[in-house]
């Protein structure tokens, strides 16, 4: 039987598994000197001195981006009585940090186009009670920065970009993780297009929000465990400031992901390429294509998200399957938020439609797209995506 294709599949090399093995080999494991240099290195990978004021820009490892998202929040001062606005087409991590905090996360729908939130949409749902906006960068493809920055500016909002798909790319000609958003947050999960197997990293050139997310991670102490144990200051001495969470990225973790920061252009070139070829193979298929960036943009192609159309000679879910028995993996991104019972119980059922989301959803379905991926396996998969939706397999 030919291999199975996974749908995802870390891209990890010998340089990292050497860094790893390093970093076990020094006795330093949690929070130290190879986390701090991912910070520096992750900022300055943005290229930062290219463009203006994006040398105050900041960051701080954490254990997820789900932990970043929640710092972010916290730092913001989100809590009981507000509202954050959040698409219903992402998965469930971005609007439970809201609930954490005892806020309310209002599901926005999505543009038919490019799944990314409908900021027409979003002005709809602005209330008083309103005080953030959380947009998502699904698959990889920007929210333009300009509309965005433009949407919270007309609305008085703070705003904390998902940028979990998102790296490493431009959006409208400066990267993602500048510009004028209080927070951008990314992901170094294992199916990102970086990866430590778990992390994340958020950046701001807000300082305040900086110092308040660096002591929150970190049970609200006021000194990072590398700085007690290094300092020439008495190392024992600490004071805890605020009850804050446990969401610091390790060194053995923050040693893998400061190779893959190297190899992450290289990478998305790959994934690229990989999109590239699967648009022409897949050219006049009952099938809509993913988007394509405007200029001056990229796509990161975290995601290659297909959606059937009405003549599509099968449902989503049969394609799936026999997609698997041609030994081809595939996935769904995302069920929409909505459809899960506690987001669709929190809401209530008096809640404003989300028909794009809806009519969306039935139809989308991710193909294998990862930097590791040989060039065989580009091509069956290409060739089984069309065999299946020509009844040949």
């Amino acid at each position: 039987m030919t291999d199975f294709i996974p749908f995802a599949l870390p891209d990890i090399g010998d340089a990292e598994i050497e860094a790893v093995v390093s970093t076990l080999r020094s006795g330093w494991l949690t929070t130290g000197p190879n986390a701090a240099a991912l910070e520096r290195e992750f900022v300055e990978a943005m290229h930062p001195s290219a463009h203006v004021g994006a040398a105050q820009v900041q960051a701080v490892a954490v254990n997820s981006a789900t932990a970043g998202l929640h710092l972010a929040l916290e730092a913001l001062g989100v809590g009981p009585g507000d509202e954050v606005l959040v698409p219903t087409w992402t998965f469930t991590a971005t609007a439970e940090v809201v609930r954490y905090l005892g806020a309310t996360p209002v599901l926005v729908d999505v543009h038919p186009d490019t799944l990314n939130i409908d900021l027409a949409r979003a002005a709809e749902a602005v209330t008083p009670r309103t005080k953030a906006i959380m947009p998502v960068h699904f698959a990889g493809l920007p929210v333009p920065r300009g509309a965005l920055a433009d949407f919270a500016a007309a609305h008085g909002l703070r705003v904390i970009e998902d940028a979990a798909h998102s790296h490493p790319v431009d959006s409208e000609g400066m990267p993602v993780g500048l510009g004028t958003s209080d927070a951008v947050v990314f992901s170094f999960y294992a199916t990102k297009t970086m990866t430590s197997g778990e992390g994340g990293m958020v950046v701001s050139a807000d300082p305040q929000l900086i110092a308040r997310m660096r002591t929150m991670r970190l049970h609200g102490i006021s000194r990072d465990v590398f700085n007690r144990y290094t300092s020439t200051a008495p190392s024992w001495h600490y004071e805890v400031v605020a009850p804050g969470f446990k969401y610091n990225l390790t060194d053995v973790a923050a040693s893998m992901a400061r190779v893959q920061l190297t190899r992450s252009v290289a990478m998305r070139e790959r994934r690229s390429a990989i999109a590239d070829h699967y648009d022409s193979a897949l050219a006049g298929l009952p099938l809509r294509l993913p988007s394509r960036p405007a200029p001056g943009t990229q796509h990161a192609w975290h995601l290659y998200a297909l959606r059937l159309t009405d003549d599509a000679p099968m449902g989503r879910d049969d394609f799936i399957q026999r997609m698997s028995d041609a030994g081809v993996g595939c996935s769904v991104h995302f069920i929409p938020l909505h459809h899960h019972p506690y987001w669709r119980d929190l809401r209530g059922a008096d809640a404003p439609a989300l028909p794009v989301a809806d009519a969306q959803f039935a139809r989308a379905v991710s193909i294998p797209i990862f930097s590791s991926m040989t060039d065989a396996q580009i091509e069956r998969v290409g060739q089984t995506v069309r065999a299946v939706l020509e009844g040949r397999s």
